[in-house]
Order: C-alpha cells, then structure tokens, then sequence
C-alpha cells in the first residue's frame, strides 16, 4: 500500500468536503428550521414555472409560520405518483422550459415504473451540482474520517453508462452515477482502477471480465457499487476466469474472444502493459488457497460500500468472510434514481438525510392506503416506527410518493435517521428490478396472446436465495407439459425485458438467474383459498396478490404443484 497515494485527495477531500460536512451538521441539528427553509427555497425556486403557477406556490409562499406554509402546501399540492408528473416531463422532454422547474433537465435518468413507458427522472444543474456534487464531497470525505487509508490505493467504482440516449430535445438521458463520475475532480479520476468506457460494454461477461482484469492487477482500497449481487457476479466471474485474467496481466494484453466494441477495446488496451511481476504474485496465490478471493489478491482493501438493507441482505452470506477483516462493510444508504434520500456515516445501517436540500414527508406504514392520512414532518418522527417517506425537491418532484417503507432510527443530531425495509404496493425487488404485479400480469396476457396456451390461475414468487423468480400456473387445459410451460416461462421473461427497463438489465447483467416453472394441479386457487381460510383468514376479505415476495404463502403451494 502507498500511503503517499494518498496524501493529497485526503488534504483536498478534507477541505472540500469538511466544509460541505459542516453545512450538513448545522442543518441536522436544527431539523424543524432547515425543513422549512428548504420548502421555502424549492417554493421559490419554481414558482414562476407552470407547475408552480397552477399549484400557487406565491400564495404559499406567504404563509407567516411553518405550521400554515405546510397546512397550504398540503391544500394546494396533493400526493404524487411519477405518472402525475408524465405530461410535464414529457414536455421538458420535447423542449419546453420552466415546466417543473426553471429552465430545462441537465440529465434524465431512466427507471422502471409501474407502466411499459420508463419513467423518465429530470435531474436539474442546482440539484446535479447541491446534491451530487457537494454531497458526494461528504460522502468521499466521511470515507476518510472512518478509514484514513482509504485512499491509499485504487477505486473499484461501478457505474452506469454516461448517455444511453437522447430525449426528443438532445437532452441526455443516462447514468447519474456515471455522470457524477465522469464530473469528478481530476485528482479522485485517478484514482479509478479502470476508465470509464467500460461500462459503455454491452456484453455483461465481458464488462465483468475487463473490470476485474484491471482490478485484480492493482491495489484495491475502495469498492463502490449500490447491490452487492454485483459483487457476486465479480467474484463468480473471478473464479471463471482467473487464469485468463492472470495471463492477460503477464502480457499487458486484452483476452481476444471478449464481445467488446473495437474502439472501446482500443482505448483500454492503451491503458494495459506487461506485468509480470503481478502476474507471478496471482500465480502463488492460486497454488497456496485454490479458490482465489478478495481478501487474497486485495488484502488492503478499507471500505467496501453496497446495500444492506431490505432484500439485498441475501447476497451478504454469498460473500461472508470473503474479504478482510479489517475492512469496513458500509452500507451504501438509501439512495434512488428519483431522490439522494441522504448518506450513512458509521458502521450502521442508518441513513442521515440532508434537510437542507429536501423536504422530507412522511405517513405511517398502518396508514399509508388510508386516503385521509396524516404527513408527519421530519421532526416528528418516533424511533422504531416505519413511515412511507414523500419528498419534495429540486428537480421538479412535488409531495413524490417513494413507495418505499423506511424504519426511523437513532437521531443524528437531532434529525431522525432512515433505513429502508422493503418496496411497497405490490413492488417486488431483488436486484433493484422493481418488478410491478401489474408489469407481471401484463406479460402473461402477452405471453398466452404469443403462445395460444391461456392460464385460469397464475402466480410469481421471489426466490431470494437463489435471485430469481418462480412462477406457477394453471392452465385451462391440464395436458399443458412441462416443456411447453417452461416455453410460456421464456415468453413471460421476454415481455418483462419489454415492459420493465430495470428487469432486462438484471436479467442481461446475470443477477437475476433464469426464473423456474411450475404446473399447478387443477382448482389450485379454490383450494390454497380454503387452506388460507381454514387457518383464520376472513372469506369476505381475502386477497391475493399475483406477485409476492413471502416465503409462508409460496410454501403452502409446493403440494398444488403437478409433479
């Protein structure tokens, strides 16, 4: 490890973020105040625009206390779901300014949503420059303060691709990681293991295989990716390829059989030279362990930074003891495409949000399908409860439903701290793929249009051990055979790919394995109804979603199941 290394990002690091650090502490410490003033300024900001003028934003603007600014901004402003926002993204999207908020997108970022149409996530300059960039100097900075040598040796950062394309008005839309990235200071870009053409290779395995070839060869401190079912599908790619990746190294060459874009293998095999001597070092690895692991060619590692929380725990034992016991395990936060919710500091699991660049509203788990709930402002929030959050921010979400269910926990200074349970409203997600019930629906209706096989009962479940999903049905005619289902299984994962931008991915990128089918036997609905019945569930309000992630009810279909 070079400890010169990292002198001078942690000196600069220091000030940079240090001073955004303390902005962060003033406002946590006085919740109540920074919320309001943070409506104020996102009220102000847009209030000329047309959302803020049909919604009157002036006329909220001059209420006296806190108390009437919220009571007027509940009144004119209700509860939001992306497709309230869709006719307005659409015409920023086709050119036209000061919609949701003054001016046009710098960026879009793409994410699945609950229709075929992507949702299409408008990142403005003040929230790409407040949010990501001052933020993420906090979040480089807090890096240091918990490992100090942390910047001692190379950054293993996996993002997105920069621009996936272009809005109707040349407006990008891409990665915000990526671009946050591609934006940084040129001291921290030095510090990346690999250059940022990578993650523009359309092949997953291929990606894998050129990010751990470049990794392997170098000293890594630092991995930042959001799901660790990326680090599974690394470590996987490791012990699939490592003597390829040991013989590339040696010759400072690029396997030559990897489905990689001319140019973008032109500018990595510029970065590449013979490398003997590590070469041999990977070499005496592999003869004194066998399988070779992080902790082996990365001993120095000081931080690795992913998602704990919600369904991703399950990919935490696939890599139990794989890396050194030195280093710091840190959950990555509560984090999406539509809001930087906040940052987690320590050791735990617990998010500390920025009150002064959002505002932050909260409805409690028991009331969140009441239509009449009540919003809980961020100083009012009880330790140990869970709360659904909606968020009101820069770039242009107004009272934005997360559709997330968050438990409240330790006060960082004063200001209450997160952490995610899990997706709500018939949401599943085991990768990040926020697979719809509806989505799911959709794509049987496709697949029995495609296919001629109609289904009288059908049903997904997640399997998170395994990362996939299994999917049953019962078809209207029983003499269906297994090979023909496990055909209606390939049309169903088709459509999905179709329907759901962030399940394709998944599933392109190996996270999310092959689903599995099943043939239920005749009246398979009927009788899972009477079981659940017999058991103390009310006839008159039995329901049942069509896709879940609970381990009790699929286990009660394993004998509906036609063997």
């Amino acid at each position: 490890m070079k400890v010169t290394n990292m002198i001078v990002p942690n000196l600069l690091l220091g000030i940079a973020g240090g001073i955004q650090y303390n902005a962060l502490q003033k406002a946590t410490k006085h919740p109540r105040e920074a919320s309001e003033k943070t409506l104020r300024g996102i009220l102000t900001y847009a209030k000329d625009t047309v959302y803020g003028k049909e919604h009157k934003f002036d006329y909220i603007l001059q209420a006296a206390t806190d108390e009437e600014l919220y009571k007027r901004y509940r009144e004119q402003v209700k509860p939001n779901e992306y497709e309230d926002f869709r006719p307005y993204v659409e015409r920023h999207k086709n050119g036209e300014k000061d919609i949701l908020f003054p001016g046009k997108p710098e960026l879009y970022a793409t994410t699945s949503g609950s229709t075929s149409e992507p949702k299409w996530i408008p990142i403005t300059e003040k929230y790409l420059k407040n949010v990501y960039g001052k933020m993420t100097k906090v979040w480089l900075y807090n890096f240091i303060q918990n490992r100090h040598k942390v910047f001692a040796g190379k950054i293993l950062s996996i993002v997105g691709k920069v621009i996936e394309g272009y809005a109707p008005d040349g407006t990008i839309y891409g990665s915000v990681s990526g671009k946050t990235q591609n934006d940084c200071p040129g001291f921290v870009k030095k510090l990346y293991s690999n250059p940022q053409c990578v993650y523009s290779i359309a092949d997953y395995t291929s990606r894998y295989y050129v990010l751990m070839r470049m990794g392997i060869e170098q000293d890594i401190t630092l991995i930042v990716t959001a799901n660790p079912s990326t680090i599974v599908e690394l470590q996987n790619n490791v012990n699939r390829y490592y003597d390829e990746y040991v013989s590339d190294i040696e010759k400072g060459t690029l396997k030559a059989d990897l489905n990689i874009d001319p140019k973008i293998r032109q500018e990595i095999e510029a970065c590449l030279k013979p490398n003997p001597k590590r070469a041999k070092e990977l070499r005496e690895l592999k003869a004194k362990y066998g399988q070779v692991l992080p902790k082996h060619y990365w001993p120095n590692m000081q931080i690795l930074n992913t998602w704990k929380c919600g369904n991703t725990k399950v990919y935490l034992d696939k890599f139990a003891n794989s890396f050194p016991e030195h280093m710091l395990h840190q959950e990555f936060g509560y984090f999406s495409s539509e809001c930087r919710f906040g940052l987690v500091m320590d050791d735990t699991l617990n998010t500390v949000m920025f009150p002064h660049y959002h505002y932050y509203e909260f409805v409690k788990e028991e009331d969140m399908d009441n239509p009449d709930a009540r919003f809980y402002q961020l100083h009012e929030l009880e330790q140990g409860k869970r709360y659904c959050p909606y968020v009101t921010t820069y770039a242009g979400l107004y009272r934005y439903n997360m559709n997330d269910l968050l438990e409240i926990g330790p006060n960082y200074n004063r200001t209450p701290t997160v952490h995610m349970i899990q997706k709500t409203h018939g949401i599943v997600t085991m990768t990040g793929e926020k697979l719809y019930e509806r989505q799911f629906i959709e794509a049987v209706r496709k697949a029995e249009a495609d296919t001629g096989l109609k289904t009288r009962f059908f049903i997904g479940f997640a399997e998170l051990a395994e990362s996939r999903y299994n999917f049953y049905y019962e078809f209207a005619d029983q003499s269906v055979s297994q090979e023909q289902a496990e055909k209606f299984t390939e049309a169903v994962d088709a459509a999905l790919k179709e329907i759901n931008i962030e399940y394709k991915a998944k599933r392109e990128s190996l996270r999310l394995k092959d689903a599995l089918t099943f043939r239920l036997v005749h009246e398979s609905f009927e009788q899972f109804k009477e079981r659940c019945i017999k058991e103390g569930a009310r006839d008159g309000q039995f329901k049942l979603n069509l896709l879940l992630q609970d381990e009790n009810r699929h286990a009660k279909f394993n004998d509906l199941v036609i063997k």
